[in-house]
């Protein structure tokens, strides 16, 4: 679990929750990108780099068409999203891209950075595209800070994946757990200094005297070691973060979650608001990708087909 539990400080607040680490993209147009390392891609069918037969090779950028490869930036360090196993980058993101790769004809070589700066390397033009759970937001779209002010031009996003917090309980889910409100009156696990301890404790606001106790850990496997002892009787983590560990841990018998998802949002494709060509097609490969089940397919590799979308859409976020 240690992919995935190495980020539940920063992974929720810069991915999902908050817009500051990205208002820094301005200042750092020179230095945002100098570590990224290369990593894994997916290859089309056939491991060609390009297929100009594929059904949707046309609709690319003539620049694309030549070279044969979309670049895409991604942080490495977000399992089950984008993660690195055997040096290489693996996950639900770069399997998605494998499946609008077969309709593109095109190779997508993921490329692995900062989070803090993907959005940057879009404006410099180091990558063609950035793939890397990022909550597609208004703030993002229009280059904002936190404040509203202008710091950069701003992306547009190809809307991919839905994602929300999900709770995490003991398998069976002994005590019934189906929201929030079912935690008043018991003891909750999750790891100190995150958004989804902040989520507990105004739960327990909303709890008034039925009181819900917090117990808070230096990790998130040790909330979820407290769960699966019975101390807890749940955990809050990112969806797919919660999904991965009910696949993972234990062979699947520790843990199941509880209810639907909450505070759901969007993830997208980032692109250049100059590039409408290459969003356009993202748009209409991904679409495809739907209707033909390859995309299903992926996110039940992962175990989180429950945040799937219907439809391609662009700029969706709030």
């Amino acid at each position: 679990m240690t992919a995935s539990t190495t980020r539940r400080t920063t992974a929720a607040r810069s991915r999902i929750a908050a817009v500051g680490a990205i208002a820094v993209a301005g200042a750092l147009v020179l230095t945002g990108c100098g570590d990224q390392t290369e990593g894994s891609s997916a290859t089309p069918s056939g491991g060609t780099q390009k297929d100009s037969s594929a059904p949707l090779f046309s609709a690319l950028p003539k620049k694309i068409q030549d070279a044969g490869v979309i670049k895409v930036g991604t942080d490495s360090a977000y399992a089950p999203m984008e993660f690195v196993e055997g040096g290489k980058i693996v996950g639900v993101d770069p399997d998605i891209a494998e499946a609008l790769s077969k309709q593109l004809g095109v190779k997508f070589q993921f490329t692995a950075g900062t989070f803090d700066g993907l959005i940057t390397s879009i404006y410099t033009g180091r990558e063609d595209a950035i793939m890397s759970s990022i909550t597609d937001n208004k703030k993002r779209q229009e280059g904002l800070d936190d404040k509203g002010q202008k710091i950069g031009k701003g992306i547009d996003f190809v809307d991919y994946f839905s994602s929300g917090l999900s709770l995490l309980v003991k398998k069976g889910n002994p005590e019934g757990i189906k929201s929030m409100d079912d935690l008043c009156g018991k003891t909750v696990a999750v790891q100190r200094g995150t958004i989804y301890e902040d989520t507990f404790k105004a739960q327990a606001e909303k709890c008034g005297d039925k009181k819900l106790t917090i117990q808070a850990f230096d990790t998130d496997a040790e909330a979820q070691t407290r769960v699966k002892a019975g101390g807890a009787v749940a955990d809050l983590n990112d969806y797919p973060v919660a999904a991965y560990t009910v696949k993972t841990s234990g062979g699947g018998n520790d843990f199941e979650i509880a209810g639907q998802q909450s505070d759901v949002g969007l993830f997208g494709i980032g692109v250049s608001k100059e590039n409408t060509q290459l969003r356009d097609a993202l748009k209409q490969a991904l679409d495809a990708a739907i209707k033909d089940g390859s995309y299903a397919k992926a996110l039940e590799k992962w175990n989180v087909q429950d945040s799937a979308v219907k439809s391609a859409t662009i700029n969706a976020g709030q």
